[in-house]
């Protein structure tokens, strides 16, 4: 009984993953959210039936019926998400919603089944998150301030990477981590927020070439600080989001040109500097003569995903454990060993739509701060998207950055989902920008007709 019921869950997985991934495209055909509805409630129900299916197989590997009242909790914390986020937010952008609670529950059900006490800290966290997050639309739409507050952004930001630079502690050969009270979390997850806000600010004002140097410089200090830190998948992130965030402030290809050789010019020189890049860059040109060392992690990962097959192996099939850090850092990996990599790509087809809609929201704001800042963001999520998974797929080496939303770390959970509740704010600017130009057209009619009567 249990092998038919593992078996048949892995295609209805698949299955109700790709009728979601299907309804997440579907939705930019419609203008308007009240002409999706129909979309966001199909979509609602492929994602509980991908959890319900996800848990029948835990439950029939495993036996315990503890993953019952997981299962009904969880699904309670995303009924009230998606359902509470219509009511307060109706003017926000539910796709961006509805993604964010997919890709959590991708990742809540998979650190689970890897870890049963990582699974449920991770759920905790996610789920004060989505409270605190409840809050920030409204927060962002009314403090026009932070427009203000560029370099204010910018100082704060380098302050903490120095404190973190100082005073932090050592994880996996970076400076990452900073404990208080015996509470760990990573500083550059909330400074690349800061980071974004301090980019938008300065270059919505001005964008002569001074303006531009001084920002960028203030940047450069950012990602130099985070390379003393090691940790270099932020310091890539950090890099490519100003780069965009110039791009589109400037519309001049050069800066971005420009940038991209700086970035390359460094890259060898980090080459050169640091051993522990070496070591990375050595282990993806031939991990497989490393493979009791610097290349395990890499041909472990790749083991994985090809062992998967196309449906997966089912949940407690596979031995996603033998890879170091895998909560963390190849979480894509172990999805594709037990879940399939007809589920993988639906699952980074999830993200690229999640990608387009910030993209399609930040062409429709007017206010060139709140523009800058979705683009920010949507460029911060998807680059950490291509880090993630071109490291566990040997595209690129690896850098260590996790899978936004699924991928285990606390820090980075509450940082995303703050993330999309700043865009679901300037979701409610951008409302609020056509309501006021109804507002002026319909003024503008009142006067004419009057004028004509007279």
């Amino acid at each position: 009984m249990e092998f038919y019921l593992t078996e048949i869950a892995k295609y209805v997985i698949s299955g109700c993953l790709l009728a979601y991934t299907f309804f997440s495209f579907l939705v930019f055909i419609y203008k308007g959210e009240k002409r999706r509805g129909w979309i966001y409630a199909l979509q609602t129900a492929f994602l509980f039936l991908t959890q319900f299916a996800c848990f029948i197989q835990i439950i029939a590997k495993t036996g315990s019926k503890r993953y019952l009242l997981l299962l009904a909790i969880q699904m309670m914390v995303l009924v009230m998400t998606i359902s509470l986020f219509r009511i307060v937010y109706p003017d926000g952008n539910r796709l961006i919603i509805n993604n964010m609670c997919f890709m959590l529950m991708v990742g809540m059900i998979v650190i689970t089944r890897i870890s049963y006490w990582k699974g449920i800290k991770q759920f905790a966290i996610a789920s004060v998150s989505i409270v605190i997050a409840f809050l920030i639309p409204e927060l962002i739409f009314r403090l026009e301030v932070l427009e203000k507050w560029g370099y204010v952004f910018a100082a704060i930001g380098i302050v903490i990477l120095l404190i973190l630079l100082i005073y932090g502690s050592v994880a996996n050969g970076s400076k990452i981590n900073f404990r208080i009270a015996g509470i760990s979390f990573m500083p550059s997850e909330v400074v690349k927020l800061v980071f974004v806000f301090f980019a938008a600010s300065v270059l919505s004002k001005n964008t002569d070439f001074k303006t531009i140097a001084i920002c960028s410089a203030a940047a450069a200090a950012h990602v130099i600080i985070l390379v003393l830190l090691k940790d270099l998948g932020s310091a890539l992130i950090y890099f490519m989001v100003y780069l965009c965030i110039l791009l589109v402030a400037t519309n001049n290809p050069l800066y971005f040109a420009s940038g991209l050789s700086l970035g390359a010019i460094a890259s060898v020189a980090a080459y050169n500097l640091f051993p522990h890049i070496k070591v990375r860059v050595s282990a993806f040109i031939d991990p497989w003569t490393e493979i009791d060392s610097s290349g395990y992690q890499i041909t472990q990962s790749l083991f994985a995903i090809s062992g998967g097959g196309w449906f997966g192996l089912g949940l407690y099939g596979g031995n996603p454990t033998s890879i170091p850090y895998v909560e963390e850092d190849f979480i894509f990996a172990a999805i594709a060993e037990e879940l399939g990599i007809v589920f993988a790509c639906g699952l980074l087809a999830i993200c690229i739509s999640t990608f387009i809609m910030i993209l399609l929201e930040a062409y429709k704001i007017k206010n060139v701060f709140g523009k800058l800042l979705c683009v920010g963001f949507a460029v911060t999520y998807i680059f950490q998207i291509f880090l993630t998974v071109g490291g566990n797929s040997k595209f690129i080496p690896l850098t260590g950055v996790t899978l936004p939303l699924v991928s285990y770390g606390g820090t980075s959970v509450l940082v995303t989902i703050v993330m999309f509740a700043l865009i679901e704010g300037e979701c409610l600017v951008r409302s609020d920008e056509r309501y006021q130009d109804y507002l002026t057209r319909r003024k503008e009619e009142l006067e004419r007709r009057k004028n004509g009567k007279g």
